[in-house]
């Protein structure tokens, strides 16, 4: 019997995401109020979109 590949979050807590691109905290939650990374909140939580990374780094990767 094989196991299914791992799926990758939908959406991830403040401390991951920013774990996940190298930032801190704070940066993450300027990208949040520039509208470059997408968070929606979860009763009192936050949670960051993993789409929204991606598309950060797309972004920052593209010359300018």
């Amino acid at each position: 019997m094989t196991t299914p590949p791992p799926v990758e979050p939908i959406c991830v807590k403040v401390n991951e995401a920013a774990r996940m691109i190298g930032v801190g905290r704070t940066k993450l939650y300027e990208l949040i109020a520039s509208g470059e990374i997408e968070a929606i909140k979860l009763g009192k939580s936050t949670r960051i979109t993993t789409a929204s990374l991606h598309k950060l780094v797309r972004r920052q990767r593209e010359p300018s």
